[in-house]
């Protein structure tokens, strides 16, 4: 026959148990450090200069790639393609008309405007901690249609002095609504 001693301590075991199974055990304390993601060896971000035009407007997009990885970038390859709710809007028109790659003595012209080998605009070699900033230019057609969205996204593909490469993707830009004037 079992002691009331032993009957509460299985009892308590038994709820313990329960509670830890349905989530409602303690959690870890507010001083425990939340685990971090592994930072990528190269990141690629988006930024537009404004969130809406209208037909016959022009929309800067601002591509940065960053090395984060402790040797130089020596190659980069990357794609730029309209979203698939871009495409469902046939009467929206567009086309990237310019690039310009941003230095220290200023913007400089780059080639490939779109809508891949996008790459080389970045000026590789780009080194350790550093990152390098590409501007296309969209334009919006005079006869476009309006109240819609125009989005892109991008996969790339970058190698390392170390023999190294990765990619990632895709990386969606924000989009830009073309309002009627």
């Amino acid at each position: 026959m079992r002691s009331p001693l032993m009957r509460r301590l299985g009892l308590t075991a038994v709820l313990a148990f329960v509670l830890a199974v349905f989530g409602f055990a303690p959690g870890a304390s507010a001083a425990d450090p939340a685990p971090t993601a592994p930072t990528a060896p190269a990141a690629l971000t988006f930024a537009t200069d404004s969130a809406t035009t209208t037909p016959g407007g022009t929309v800067k997009l601002s591509m940065t790639i960053t090395n984060n990885k402790t040797y130089d970038i020596w190659f980069v390859y990357q794609t730029i393609d309209p979203t698939w709710l871009t495409t469902q809007r046939p009467d929206l028109k567009f086309s990237f008309t310019g690039c310009s790659l941003a230095t220290a003595a200023g913007a400089a012209p780059c080639s490939g405007i779109g809508p891949s080998n996008l790459g080389g605009n970045y000026g590789a070699t780009i080194p350790p901690g550093q990152s390098r900033t590409v501007t296309l230019t969209l334009q919006i057609a005079a006869d476009s249609g309006c109240n819609g969205n125009i989005g892109f996204y991008s996969y790339y593909y970058a190698e390392f002095s170390d023999s190294t490469n990765t990619s990632g993707g895709p990386v969606y830009t924000p989009e830009t609504r073309v309002l009627c004037a």
